[in-house]
């Protein structure tokens, strides 16, 4: 009984330091701030899309003294947002696919979402991004925290690469 009473009350003091965006103190009483609230993205953007998908693009900055890790987005304009990296398949050719891995922001440090590079992917676009126009999402952290953003969509057509979707197999068609 008095363990269950002890369980209840860290899982509440977990649950107000997570709806507070703020850090909390580890097992070891360090205290470990959310993903999010260290993290900043600039020069974010978009690509333009009729339907499919659309890949977004900006620079991450952690000033935090742990890693952030990307996992995923939430967008009300797509079905899911992906976490994308691109990289040379058996022939050479450019291959975006899925990262289950996530994307590292290193502590004190920045990751660039570039062209070409690894990006987050909205995907199954629910409406036409058209240029000039803003996409709203939120960028998922591992462990759970949200980062909000808002991208403005510009007219881009791709860098060429492949889409394999689920990260194997031979490519589905340019990006």
């Amino acid at each position: 009984m008095f363990d269950n009473r002890i369980r209840i009350a860290l899982g509440a003091a977990l649950s107000v330091c997570t709806m507070l965006g703020t850090g909390c103190s580890d097992s070891s009483g360090h205290r470990r701030e959310l993903m999010a609230s260290t993290v900043t993205v600039e020069n974010q953007w978009a690509s333009s899309a009729e339907t499919g998908m659309a890949a977004v693009f900006g620079t991450f900055s952690n000033t935090g003294d742990h890693e952030a890790r990307i996992v995923s987005g939430e967008s009300a304009l797509a079905g899911r947002v992906e976490v994308h990296e691109v990289v040379p398949d058996g022939s050479g050719a450019m291959t975006m696919r899925p990262n289950a891995d996530g994307l590292v922001i290193p502590a004190g440090g920045s990751r660039e979402l570039i062209p070409g590079g690894d990006h987050l992917m909205l995907m199954d676009i629910k409406e036409p991004l058209q240029p000039g126009a803003d996409v709203t999402m939120s960028v998922v952290f591992e462990d759970g925290s949200t980062l909000p953003m808002t991208a403005q969509i510009r007219d881009f057509a791709g860098a060429n690469e492949q889409y394999t979707p689920g990260g194997t197999g031979s490519g589905g068609g340019h990006h």
